[in-house]
This record gives structure tokens, C-alpha cells and sequence, in this order.
């Protein structure tokens, strides 16, 4: 009797231990992105949207007053990007928003009349 109360203890440590391992090194999936979803967040966070005309328009008046911030990953980042932007690969999930709040802080720094573009 003791040794299959003992022999189920450990099954159930072994099922328990894969479990938060596999929890753990899973890979985010993000969540298909909508248009909705884009204008929700946007609101929520008190952003404004641009079109590519408008910032085209800003860029030719004057690029020194945008701060470009290009969120791909660096090898997407070396392959093109506008002039002048900066690379800041960061995932499209919440997880990695708040594990990098305090770098793009760092990035964005304490000017706050200028506009920053994420693309």
C-alpha cells in the first residue's frame, strides 16, 4: 500500500514538473491581429494613427521632429528601413511590452513634443 501511494506521488510529480515546464517554454502565440483590435488599443492608450501619407508628408517637413521607431527584429531591421529610425524589436504581445517598458523608456527618453512613429 505505501509503495503505490508513493509510486502515484511520483507519477504526479513527473506529470506536474512537464507540465510547468512545457507552461513555461511554450511559444506565444499572438493573437491574429484585427483592425478593431488596433483602433480598441489605440484608445485605450491614448495613441493617435497615422497613414503612410501622412507620415510621408511629416517625414518631408521635417524628419528631425519624428522619432522613427521601427519594432522588427534586428535581422528585419538591417535588410531596409526609413532613414533615420531606430530598431526596437519588441513581440506584439503584452508580455513583452511590459518585460521591455522600462528600455523603451530609457529609448524614448523625456522629450515630449515630438512624435514618435512605431512601425
Amino acid at each position: 500500500m505505501r509503495s503505490c501511494k508513493t509510486s502515484l506521488l511520483a507519477i504526479l510529480a513527473v506529470v506536474l514538473t512537464a507540465a510547468v515546464l512545457w507552461f513555461n517554454h511554450r511559444s506565444p502565440a499572438p493573437k491574429t491581429a484585427t483592425w478593431e483590435g488596433v483602433l480598441t488599443e489605440a484608445r485605450q492608450g491614448g495613441y493617435r494613427l497615422i497613414n503612410t501619407i501622412d507620415l510621408w508628408q511629416r517625414y518631408q517637413k521635417n524628419s528631425q521632429q519624428l522619432l522613427l521607431v521601427d519594432t522588427r527584429q534586428e535581422w528585419e531591421y538591417r535588410t531596409g528601413h526609413i532613414k533615420g529610425a531606430l530598431n526596437f524589436p519588441i513581440e506584439p504581445t503584452w508580455l513583452s511590452r511590459w518585460r521591455k517598458k522600462g528600455a523603451l523608456q530609457k529609448l524614448l527618453g523625456s522629450e515630449k513634443n515630438r512624435v514618435i512613429v512605431f512601425y
